[in-house]
């Protein structure tokens, strides 16, 4: 981002990495606090009076302490709103048997996006919701796990509307595409190549396929954080991709869905925005909910099973 920006900036104060830094790029202090309200970055520019310009930029990590007592104002705040929003939070959409979490297995399948995907797919599979074949969820977009004993429950299994928001709290929509057979090879292979560590998209249960785990290992940077390796010419880990139980062919056109975040390339995913025939569907947390929801007098949902991704050797 720094060295691809105008040298008119003189400060980049980022987020969203998660990570605590406060370092100089290009001459330029690149900031970061962290996550959760761990840190907070203390910064101080001096300007030039005439000119305007930033002469000085000075920046400093505080770590945020729980030993100041807390703000009277702010914590009004939070209790009034948290009143309001308490019948919206607590209201039931579903039920679970067991916990459904975002622990991946070796492949880097996990349950809980496993179940997103499923509900994504059933939003989307009508003719008049967008006849979708399959969807793939992103890892980095399952922030949570569904727990079957929240704290202080006996474990009903219930899942609140607030418990399926903190899985997923982005507020993305769907979006069903064309792709091709190739295309969805080239997505897949995208799990690696471009990336700086594996990002396994969680396919709904219309979808197995087979990774080589040597392969994919060979198209990620090496150890020492290298750079990222591109995926032109790169070999592709995955084989017997199949949809529907049928092997997927290269020049056939399917329809499959992602969430808005996936569809604009997020997570270095370009190809997706070569999709066609676009179609926009519903919230993800309401998708989800649609899909559990008969779960509230009928049986509770199992976590999925973990057999839509295989390795080979």
């Amino acid at each position: 981002i720094v060295n691809r920006t105008t040298s008119q900036v003189d400060l980049f104060v980022t987020g969203h990495t998660h990570t605590a830094y406060n370092c100089v790029i290009d001459g330029r202090p690149v900031t970061s606090a962290s996550s959760f309200g761990r840190l907070l970055t203390d910064i101080d520019l001096e300007l030039d009076r005439r000119s305007r310009d930033v002469v000085q930029v000075s920046a400093n990590n505080q770590i945020v302490t729980q030993n100041v007592f807390k703000a009277m104002d702010m914590t009004q705040l939070i209790e009034r709103y948290t009143e309001i929003a308490g019948p919206l939070r607590d209201r039931p959409i579903g039920r679970i048997s067991a916990d459904i979490t975002r622990t991946p297995d070796d492949s880097g399948e996990n349950a809980a996006g496993n179940l997103i995907a499923d509900a994504q797919l059933a939003a989307t599979s009508s003719p008049e919701t967008g006849s979708a074949v399959a969807a793939f969820m992103n890892p980095g977009g399952v922030r949570s796990d569904f727990v079957y004993a929240q704290s202080g429950s006996e474990g009903d299994g219930v899942v609140t509307y607030g418990e399926a928001f903190t899985v997923q709290p982005f507020g993305n929509s769907l979006v069903t595409m064309t792709l091709t057979g190739a295309q969805i090879l080239d997505m897949l292979k995208s799990q690696w190549c471009d990336q700086d560590f594996a990002r396994v998209l969680l396919p709904s249960a219309s979808v197995t396929y087979t990774y080589d785990p040597a392969v994919a290992a060979s198209l990620l940077p090496d150890s020492q954080g290298g750079p990222r390796k591109p995926c032109a010419g790169a070999p592709n880990p995955v084989s017997d991709l199949r949809i529907g139980g049928t092997p997927v062919d290269p020049n056939a056109s399917y329809r499959i869905t992602v969430n808005s975040f996936l569809a604009d390339g997020g997570d270095r995913f370009p190809v997706l925005r070569e999709g066609t025939d676009r179609l926009g569907g519903e919230v993800d947390t309401d998708a989800l909910e649609d899909y559990i929801a008969p779960s509230l007098e009928g049986d509770p949902i199992d976590p999925p099973a973990l057999d839509r991704i295989d390795l080979s050797g």
